[in-house]
């Protein structure tokens, strides 16, 4: 599976709407066939900042994502509300799914 994690800096008079801004396009990526998950969450540490967690099932479902409407609606839709262009790390790794975090077991 492909795996991104990305971080997008948001205008400080958008950051509180930024879910709002990004719900059709993140809508529109979930239903895609190839993705198993793709996620927002808002930095702890900074307000303005949003961190995105994304995967693909393989190479031509991530290219299906970068070649849909949605997508290219999105690079349209997005850049004014950020500050700077958005930071990424991908990867390729085996598997589908999360796996468990065993340093921190929950024991019943």
């Amino acid at each position: 599976m492909i795996v991104i994690t990305a971080k997008f800096l948001v205008k400080p008079e958008d950051a509180d709407f930024w879910p709002v801004i990004a719900a059709d396009f993140t809508a529109a990526t979930q239903a895609e066939p190839g993705c198993l998950w793709y996620q927002w969450s808002r930095s702890l540490d900074n307000p303005n900042e949003y961190v995105l967690i994304e995967a693909f099932r393989d190479d031509d479902a991530g290219a299906a994502h970068v070649q849909s409407a949605h997508f290219k609606a999105a690079q349209e839709k997005l850049p004014p509300h950020l500050v700077a262009t958005p930071l990424i790390i991908n990867t390729t790794v085996s598997g589908e799914t999360w796996s468990e975090l065993g340093e921190f077991a929950v024991h019943d």
